[in-house]
């Protein structure tokens, strides 16, 4: 798994996923800082990255979409500090690994860690 982290988290990320095996990149090394999210989703899907965010517009585009990829894992917290929450990230990233390589919606919040699969509003589908 690799991991494409967004502009509005540190570069700090990169390390610590590094640190605990997981190959990552930060935006700011791989496109232009203001590119719009749909840019970033599509590098992300074309590279097979897995999009590591704090803004809730990437799963607005996967529901809207219905996108089965990339996969998207939201941290929800108030302080998305690696210091503070890079442990839950990294547990929920091992827990749920086959999930995201699969195309999956994953939130991790300080109280839980939520798991959707894509593409989102399956109703209807077989």
């Amino acid at each position: 798994m690799k991991l494409l982290v967004d502009m509005n988290l540190s570069p700090r990320w990169v390390t610590v996923l590094a640190d605990a095996g997981i190959e990552a990149a930060h935006w700011s090394t791989l496109g232009p800082n203001n590119a719009p999210d749909s840019e970033i989703m599509a590098y992300a899907s074309a590279n097979d990255y897995v999009v590591l965010t704090h803004d809730l517009d990437f799963s607005a585009i996967l529901a809207a979409t219905h996108g089965e990829k990339p996969s998207v894992v939201q941290i929800r917290a108030d302080d998305v500090s690696p210091d503070l929450i890079g442990k839950q990230v990294m547990v929920a990233l091992r827990q749920m690994a086959s999930e995201l390589e699969e195309g999956a919606l994953l939130t991790v919040d300080p109280s839980r860690t939520r798991l959707n699969l894509l593409p989102l509003l399956r109703k209807g589908k077989e």
